[in-house]
């Protein structure tokens, strides 16, 4: 049971069949706003939860020592919006439909709201990951070329028979990295994508898995969310594989691939773009002018 503003509790599993229904239909396609992602990263976040009835959800974290909150469904009315100030630093992950719903009274009650650029995700049409044609795919296609004719490679749809070996690709690629990154919410992605409503495939070289990809649709159905994609770099072109291939498997109905933000990382920045997105989903910050 979510409690209505102002009051909040961690957010939990139990939740998802209150959040999931309404998330799945927000029409931006914001990465975070899946209940998976929230619940994936609600230790990052120390994300709590509130509601008020038949409007929205009020998520409220932290992040680098000071209190956010976030509106993933629509924007709260302008008492609650001046209260959620009075306790919290600034408002993240504004959408652009949210923003668009009540920009003019933002102004009005001086609220100040500007671009994040280092969380806009990165959108994707599925046919140029599947297809990779033309001059502008001719590295990505060369690469993956190179890995279906040097390995012995095959793919399977991630079920729960295949968990430990998506687990162990995970440990390794810790190890690979020499950090723990998103291990922890990689972890337990791959042991609750049922619950989790997420799809995924595992990626093998001569039986031995190598590589997994996660993820799910979201904006109506229209966008597909890649949260977690995996590979063992022994393996050149491994990751160029994973991404066409898990494109090509994805039904048609989604038109978009959504490769999520950069976080102002700008060796993930070109390589996001070396992909050649055709926009992105913007997101922005509220705060009071001071």
């Amino acid at each position: 049971m979510i409690p209505n503003y102002p009051s909040f509790t961690p957010l939990t599993l139990d939740h998802k069949s209150d959040m999931h229904p309404h998330l799945s239909l927000t029409p931006n396609g914001v990465s975070e706003y899946t209940f998976a992602n929230l619940y994936l990263f609600r230790k990052n976040y120390k994300y709590q939860v509130s509601q008020i009835p038949g409007k929205t959800f009020i998520l409220s974290g932290e992040k680098e020592g000071k209190k956010f909150f976030c509106t993933p469904c629509a924007a709260p009315p302008q008492d609650i919006l001046q209260d959620l100030f009075k306790t919290h630093d600034y408002w993240k992950g504004i959408s652009e439909d949210v923003l668009n719903s009540c920009q003019d009274d933002l102004m009005k009650w001086g609220i100040k709201i500007t671009e994040d650029p280092n969380n806009f995700d990165y959108l994707y049409l599925r046919t140029d990951l599947t297809e990779l044609a033309g001059k502008k795919f001719h590295k990505k296609r060369n690469l993956v070329n190179l890995f279906m004719n040097t390995y012995c490679h095959s793919e399977k749809v991630l079920t729960k028979a295949l968990i430990p070996e998506a687990v162990t690709v995970l440990e390794q690629w810790r190890v690979e990295k020499g950090a723990d990154g998103d291990y922890e919410a990689a972890f337990e992605a791959i042991n609750l994508f049922k619950e989790l409503k997420l799809k995924g495939l595992v990626y093998y070289v001569n039986d031995r898995a190598v590589g997994f990809c996660l993820g799910e649709g979201l904006a109506k159905g229209r966008m597909f969310a890649v949260h977690f994609e995996k590979g063992l770099n022994q393996y050149k072109g491994i990751y160029q594989y994973i991404n066409h291939t898990f494109a090509a498997s994805l039904p048609h109905y989604y038109t978009f691939i959504n490769r999520e933000q950069d976080l102002g990382d700008e060796g993930l920045r070109q390589a996001k773009m070396t992909y050649r997105p055709i926009g992105f989903v913007k997101k922005f910050v509220g705060d009071t002018v001071k």
